[in-house]
Formats: C-alpha cells, structure tokens, sequence
C-alpha cells in the first residue's frame, strides 16, 4: 500500500523527474546493456568471433529489462551484476557465451556510474545556466536602483540591486566554470579487467596488446567518452567521486548564500519570494507571509554541503586495487547529492523568478541613512567656504551620534536641518546640502559593473558551457 514504506523526499517531494530517471534502476540497467553491447560490437571487430545475430539480440533488448526475473536471479546468486547477465541471456539467447566477455562487474557498474555522472553534471550545468539568466534579467532591472549595502548586517554605503544581484551570479558562474572543468575532465575507466592489468584482454586477444588498447579506446568512444583513466585498479579511483561532490558543494553553497540573503531582506521588506493566492505562512499566524522556499534551499543545501565528507573518506579508505567498503556509501551519497543539488536549483529558479523588488521600502532604508552617509561631502563643503576642518568634524559628529539614537527610538533623520541651522554651517545653504543627498551619487561604478560582469566575464563563459549542458526541459515539481 502507498505510504506504508520510508521513501526518500528528495524522490517523493523535490528533485525533478528528469534527475530521478538518470539515477533509476532501469536507467543504469540500460547503460549496463549498452555497455556489454560497445564491448561485444568492439571485440567482434576486433577479429574475436562473435556473430552478428548475438548483437541484434542484445540491441533488441537495451530497455526492456525484466526486473522481477533479475532480482529473482540476484536472490540465487548474490551477485548484481551476474543476474543481470543471466536475465538479458534469457532474452538474447544467442549473445549469451559472449556477454561480458573479458570483463569484471566494474566494468559495467563503474562505467554506468561514470555516464550517470556525466549525465547528471550536465543537467545541473543546464539549471546554472538557467538561473543566471533569470538572474540577469533582475540585474539588468535593478542594476540603477540604489539600496543599502551592509557590512555585518549594519547599514554601510550604498550599492544597487542590480549590482548585489551579480555578485549571486558570479557564485553561480563559479559554479559554472568548476562544472565544465569536471565535464571537459570527466574519465572513462574503460576495458582495465579484475585489478586493471587487462590481463584477460590480452589472453582474448593472444598477446596483441595493441588490440587491447584499441578495444578500450573504440569501447569508450561508442559511450561518448573521449578520455580513460591511464591506469585503474579494479574501479575508477574514487577520487574522481570526491572531486565531483566538492562540485555540488559549491553549487549547494552558492545557493545557501543567495537563500540566506533573501531571507535577511524579506524581513527587511525589500525582497520578497513569492507568495501564492491560497499559500499559507503559518497554521496559527495567518498574517504571516514566510520565505519558506528559501529556507527550503538552506536545508537542502546543508545536506548537500555535508556530504563530500563521505567521498573524501571513501577515496581515503580504499585498499590497494580495490575494497567494497565503498559500494554501499557509494549508492546513497551519489544519487542523493545529486537529487538534493537538482532541488536546489529547481527552488532557485523558482524564487528568482517570481522575486518581487520592495523599492518603496528601499528608498525608505536609503532615505533614512543618506544623510550619515553625505557627512563627508558636506564637510568638504563647509571647509571650502571657510569652515575650520576639525571643528567642523566635532559638530557633524556630535549632531550624528545624536540623530541616530533618535532614528533608532522611532524619529525621523533630521541631521540635514541640524546641521544647516549649526552656525558651523553658516557659509553653506541647506539646498546646497540636500543637492548631496540624489542616491545615484554614492552607488560609484555599480551600474557599470553590472554590465562589464554580463559582457566581459559572462556571456563568454556561457559561451564555453552551453554545448556541455543538457538544458532542462520545464517539468511540474513541487516547489
């Protein structure tokens, strides 16, 4: 019955269908058949005598494996990847003397593992490139309007939304360029046999290591991949699987600085996700409105963030050619961290685009600190029509320290006419002083590093990534 058995969130609730099909069952079987159908074809051409009907078998039936019958088999034997072997015997009888000919079980689990990975940083790189362009698209908005940047969540100088918005994006960018190094570097373990000396390769292949070098080179090339490790043992080094995880760390990380913000300015009214017609913020409150898909993203990032420990143990532990301590960590911590880092991203370009920009209320926080912040430039002026600098420094300060305890008890910032009516300011009229006080003044070159972020640094690395990526299709998934 539905729902009387645990099953993971990241399948039941948040990670897409297309990210849960590439880490399937039926989808690894798949590639496990391809697998014994590159090796077959390449031997076969080879010069080993394998017959042309036992490929049409096996090509007959890369997807339509019958996972009652291997799992029945894998109750007898113990043993994964020998009951598939006997399955897909069952529906190609004539392939059978000839599959896995060769081979070891790391031979189809290592490298449908490898292709899983592939496929899956490929998919990740795609939502990258999708969220950046939801994010320009709220840079180039933004990129003029002046709001409050903090230091220590303290009021500091001022930026531009816009410009805030591409420093999200240059993480995410970073994001994308470690993605394309993994996928441009990503290597195939290829045809190595039971501890990587291909010994057995060579005995088919009576001593033509030339042969064996070529059957591994075709094997990959038919499953796409262009690079081999030089040298294994009897899996891929596991340090590939830790350097893949610190990339989903990155991304995890990117996200949980992006969702950390938005949630200090939701409550500061100047961003907010969005809230839906019927949503409910809390069973009690109900005038709450709560930027739960952001802290959806922190969770879901912290997990993320937590799991390359596994990897980096897992590469560490490993003995000599090969222990199977790794086999059972392996089969959670890979497909989840790819499952939760899916959501992520699903979430953030959700959040983005359905952001909403609170601009009255960032004018209001920009309105309240200008005046502290045009103190330099008005002491300027007051020292170039006279004014003694030091003094004049003592009375901004002793007006300031002043008006922002009243700001914090609830009063407006008067600090302007304070200091206008100050016989300390008498040489510099108050319209001079508010003309110091136009936002646009004190943004420097955010507007602009905007722009030269898009175009300089951007746009050419998308460039780079996007042939690499799978671009996701628009599924229904609950956000």
């Amino acid at each position: 019955m539905s729902g009387e058995t645990y099953r993971s969130p990241l399948g039941a609730r948040y990670a897409s269908p297309a990210m849960q099909r590439l880490w399937g069952e039926r989808h690894r079987i798949g590639l496990w058949r391809r697998l014994w159908l590159a090796l077959a074809e390449a031997q076969q051409e080879l010069g080993l005598g394998i017959p042309d009907v036992a490929l049409h078998q096996i090509r007959e039936h890369l997807d339509d494996v019958d996972l009652e019958a291997a799992s029945g088999y894998e109750r007898r034997f113990r043993h994964d990847v020998m009951a598939h072997i006997h399955a897909l015997g069952d529906q190609a009888p004539e392939a059978r003397p000839y599959l896995h000919l060769g081979a070891t079980s790391a031979f189809v689990t290592d490298n449908a593992d490898l292709i899983i990975v592939r496929d899956a940083l490929r998919l990740l790189l795609g939502r990258l490139i999708a969220v950046l362009a939801t994010l320009e698209s709220v840079a180039r908005r933004t990129k003029d309007l002046p709001c409050l940047a903090y230091t220590h969540f303290q009021p500091a100088q001022l930026t531009t939304v816009g410009k805030r918005t591409v420093l999200w994006m240059q993480d995410f960018a970073l994001d994308v360029e470690v993605l394309c190094e993994r996928l441009e570097g990503l290597r195939f373990r290829g045809c190595k046999g039971t501890t990587g000396t291909q010994a057995s390769f060579v005995d088919l292949f009576e001593g033509d290591h030339d042969k064996v070098r070529e059957l591994e080179r075709r094997v990959a090339a038919k499953l796409s991949f262009t690079g081999l490790f030089p040298v294994t043992g009897q899996t891929y080094p596991r340090k590939q699987d830790s350097v893949v995880l610190d990339s989903l760390s990155g991304i995890a990380q990117s996200s949980a600085k992006l969702a950390g913000d938005l949630r200090l300015l939701q409550h500061e009214g100047e961003l907010f996700e969005a809230f839906e017609t019927d949503q409910i913020g809390s069973s009690a409150m109900a005038y709450k409105r709560n930027p739960m898909r952001a802290e959806r993203i922190s969770a879901l990032a912290r997990f993320v963030i937590a799991l390359p420990a596994n990897t980096a143990h897992t590469a560490a532990a490993q003995w000599l050619e090969r222990s199977l301590d790794d086999s059972a960590n392996r089969r959670l911590v890979l497909p989840e961290a790819f499952l939760a880092a899916d959501a992520i991203l699903v979430l953030i370009a959700n959040v983005i685009a359905g952001l909403e920009v609170g601009e009255d209320m960032i004018r209001q926080h920009v309105d309240r600190e200008m005046p502290f912040m045009a103190t330099e430039r008005w002491l300027m002026q007051a020292v170039a029509a006279g004014g003694d600098r030091q003094t004049l420094h003592e009375v901004i300060r002793q007006h300031s320290v002043a008006v922002a305890e009243a700001v914090r008890a609830g009063a407006p910032n008067d600090l302007l006419a304070r200091l206008a009516g100050d016989p300390a300011f008498h040489g510099v009229s108050e319209a001079t002083l508010q003309a110091e006080l136009d936002p646009h003044r004190f943004v420097g070159r955010a507007p602009e590093q905007v722009e030269e972020f898009l175009g300089d640094y951007l746009h050419p690395l998308l460039e780079r990534a996007r042939p690499l990526a799978t671009i996701p299709e628009v599924t229904e998934v609950t956000v």
